[in-house]
């Protein structure tokens, strides 16, 4: 027997414990009240499990103790004041056992509270019906048999994973065990194929125990729905023996339809019917035989099955047998002239007709003669028998074809007397001739050249196109006859008809034209780019007809195009916009011919020479370069001359600056300055003065500059210069004014003091106008810096410009450089 437990070994201890500590305090114990106690006092353990239970007193002295129960028990352990007893097997839903002690003449007591759990280890599905009508009630239960307690549990009803119905039995009795849940479901389309189950759930969480659950096998639910109505058969009312008829047998509202069983029969002979589905409907088809046995009256049957219900339609047929009518020929094949039979003949009850024409009675044949000639060849003779079957009228026919031998014929219908075909496809060259046997043709060329292919696909080529004699022969005979083949292509342009380069001579006749090869013969056009305009017929040539034209050849087979460049040559021809009649050079650029072309085609070449004497070659020009030139111009159609004119520009020089009277000049005198220039384009002369120069005058073209009344201020440097387009030169003189030394002292002192005044004037109005461009009153700017600026500027600035030569020539002893930028200053006089 095993021992108990380690946690009980550690009651035990304490519960010895403390009875030391009782008896060592006996006297402090014997006040304190008495009691027992049962641990657990409460305890839940699995159906069939075992359980320790402690029982202890806290009396010194016990007199006796003990466990009261119904279980089975194991093992006990005592002690002065417990006692330990195992309880196994444990199965009553629910029981008390009691602690007792007797303790000082008093029964001590603790009663404690057992309780089982199973759990739930079957869950059963009450099995399902076989088939379930759609559209009505079916029930499913589910028994959990002995799992508690039953306050614990919950079930579920599932449909796959979804949870139809979920049930929990809380607040049921503690001792109540098993459980059953049943629930009412609507069978729909959508349940065919379902698993249903039922799960269970027993939680023992809240008593600190874990949650237990299981669940039934899936139990799979078939649903069916099955029309009220009949199935439809079609079938043939009349059936002939031997024949293959097809009968079908149809009903709608099957679900599903594939589990569906047919059963399709003719009398007592069972079909094999291919069974076909398209929804919910369900066709049955099957070839229906009738034998001789089955001749007469029959019931056609059809039975639908699904689940456990059926629908059935019966149709009457009838069974008959009507031989097809028999059709004879004294000779099918009879040479021309023969004397031929034909006779139609049934079965019994058949009445038959030949040709339109029926027979006497049922049952008797019909008969017809003819003499063969070559029309009857491949006539069709036809036989008719009728029967009625049923109150119906059935027909039957035969037919027969008779030959008649005769020699060729080549007609226009299968051979014609003419071919025309287009070139380049393929094609099938016939020239069929009648005749029985049917008769050989052959056609080649008299000279015996080509022979045609008759019959054969081939290519279609010019070289085909001829007369050929075409011979049909067969036994009969034979028939000759001639053909024609025309062979149609597409219009060709080559350079030898159409070239692509022509050449026109300006002032000639001519016509475009382009001869294209093609049959039938194409019609040729041609148009210049860019226009509409169809050439036709001769044409004055000018140049603007150069140029490149579209010429198109079209016939019925086709077209083709093709560029044509024509090109018009001229004579030279110069003019002014050409070779202009006045050309100007620079003298010292480098030399170059005179700018002259000519018009005309080939470009002609143009040659200019110097008229008069020849001058020699230059690198650069000159002015002698200048003068009259004869340029010729020159190509394979003629000449064509211009005389040009060539002018020489330069740029200025001053050739002379001179001054009148050329020695020195007495104050109060009069002086001349003359300034000549050789220029082209003529300059335009301008002069610079001394600062405070006033009272100059200038001629009309600024060549002379003249003082009347010199003053010591026009004393100094004069600068004459001449500018055109092509340059600027300057040259610079000194004019000296001097008197007796009275003269210079008194006239000095008061001119001195003027000029030292005029002198600060003019240089404060220099820095302030910078000798602005203009036309100024010499009396009004004797007082003012403006006098300097006469044709130029004051103040010793720079004289010529780029390039420009100046030099000073000296009236007197003294020299002065040259000055600045020069402007073109008229002075007039107020």
């Amino acid at each position: 027997m095993p021992g108990p437990s380690p946690g009980l070994r550690r009651a035990l201890l304490g519960l010895w414990a403390s009875l030391g500590l009782g008896v060592f305090h006996l006297s402090a114990v014997a006040q304190e009240p008495f009691w027992a106690d049962l641990q657990p006092r409460v305890a839940l353990v699995e159906r069939g499990g075992s359980l320790w239970l402690n029982c202890s007193t806290n009396c010194p002295r016990p007199e006796r103790g003990g466990l009261e129960t119904s279980l089975r028990r194991n093992g006990t352990q005592r002690g002065l004041r417990w006692l330990a007893r195992q309880l196994i097997d444990i199965r009553e839903p629910e029981t008390q056992p009691v602690c007792f002690f007797r303790c000082a003449r008093r029964t001590l007591q603790a009663r404690g509270l057992i309780r089982t759990f199973q759990r739930p280890d079957r869950v059963e599905l009450v099995p399902l019906p076989a088939w379930q009508p759609v559209g009505e009630n079916f029930t499913l239960s589910c028994r959990v048999p002995g799992a508690g307690p039953r306050g614990s549990l919950t079930l579920t009803l599932l449909r796959g994973s979804q949870e139809l119905i979920r049930h929990s039995f809380a607040g049921e009795p503690p001792r109540a065990r098993g459980a059953v849940l049943t629930a009412t479901v609507l069978a729909r389309r959508e349940d065919h194929g379902a698993n249903f189950s039922c799960r269970a759930e027993l939680d023992l969480r809240p008593q600190g125990l874990g949650l237990f659950e299981n669940s039934s096998a899936s139990r799979e639910l078939r649903t069916f729905a099955l029309s009220p109505d009949p199935p439809r058969l079609a079938a043939p009312r009349l059936l002939e023996v031997g024949s293959e008829r097809l009968v079908s047998c149809t009903l709608d509202g099957l679900f599903p339809a594939s589990e569906a069983g047919v059963y399709l029969a003719l009398g007592d002979q069972r079909l094999s019917p291919d069974i076909t589905l398209e929804g919910d409907e369900l066709m049955a088809t099957a070839t229906a035989t009738p034998s001789s046995e089955q001749e007469g009256s029959r019931q056609l049957v059809c039975i639908v099955t699904l689940g456990a219900e059926s629908r059935e339609t019966r149709e009457n047929v009838t069974v008959y047998s009507f031989p097809a009518p028999l059709l004879t020929l004294s000779e099918p094949s009879a040479p021309e002239g023969k004397m031929v039979t034909v006779t139609c003949t049934a079965g019994a009850g058949a009445l038959v007709t030949l040709d339109g024409v029926p027979a006497a009675v049922p049952g008797q044949p019909s008969q017809l003669q003819l003499n063969a000639t070559e029309h009857d060849d491949r006539r069709s003779f036809f036989c008719d028998a009728t029967l009625e079957v049923d109150g119906e009228t059935l027909n039957k026919n035969e037919s027969a074809e008779l030959r008649v031998l005769y020699a060729p014929r080549l007609e226009d219908s299968d051979c014609p007397r003419s071919w025309t075909w287009p070139e380049g496809p393929e094609q099938i060259l016939r020239c069929e001739a009648r005749g029985n046997p049917e008769p050989s043709v052959h056609c080649a060329r008299p000279d015996g050249g080509a022979v045609l292919a008759l019959g054969l696909l081939g290519p279609i080529t010019r070289a085909l196109a001829g007369t050929y004699r075409c011979t049909a022969t067969n036994m009969q005979g034979e028939a000759v006859k001639d053909v024609t083949l025309t062979v149609e292509y597409a219009p060709a342009l080559d350079s030898v008809g159409c070239p692509e380069r022509i050449t026109w001579l300006e002032g000639t006749e001519a016509s475009l034209s382009c001869v294209a090869h093609g049959v039938p013969p194409p019609n040729v056009s041609c148009v210049r780019s860019g226009e509409a305009k169809v050439i036709e017929g001769l044409l004055r040539v000018a140049r603007e007809h150069a140029g490149t034209y579209r010429c198109e050849a079209t016939n019925a087979r086709g077209s083709v195009a093709k560029n044509v460049a024509i090109t018009v040559e001229s004579p030279p021809q110069m003019d002014e916009s050409t070779c202009p009649s006045h050309q100007t050079w620079l003298e010292g650029a480098e030399a170059a011919a005179l700018a002259c072309t000519a018009r005309g085609h080939p470009s002609p070449q143009v040659r200019c020479s110097r008229e008069g004497t020849p001058q020699p070659q230059r690198l650069r020009v000159s002015r002698q370069d200048a003068g009259d030139y004869r340029c010729l111009a020159t190509n394979a159609h003629g000449t064509d001359s211009r005389t040009v004119t060539v002018g020489v520009e330069y740029q200025p020089v001053v050739a002379e600056l001179a001054a009148s009277p050329s020695g020195g000049v007495r104050p109060g005198g009069n002086f001349t300055l003359t300034c000549r220039a050789e220029a082209w384009p003529p300059a335009q002369i301008s002069w610079r003065a001394p600062p405070g120069a006033l009272n100059i005058g200038l001629s009309s073209n600024n060549s002379t500059l003249s003082v009347a009344g010199a003053l010591g201020s026009h004393g100094g440097e004069y600068e004459c210069a001449a500018t055109n387009a092509h340059g600027r030169h300057s040259r610079r003189i000194i004019v000296r004014v001097a008197g007796p030394w009275l003269w210079v002292a008194v006239g000095g002192a008061a001119g001195g003091a003027a000029l030292l005044a005029a002198g600060a004037g003019l240089a404060f109005y220099v820095q302030s106008t910078a000798c602005k461009k203009g036309e100024y009153n010499v009396q009004e700017a004797e007082s003012s810096g403006e006098a300097v600026c006469l044709n130029g500027t004051g103040g010793g600035g720079s004289g010529g410009g780029a390039g420009a030569e100046g030099g000073t020539e000296s009236v007197g002893t003294m020299e002065a450089p040259a000055g600045g930028e020069v402007f073109a200053i008229q002075l007039t006089s107020a």
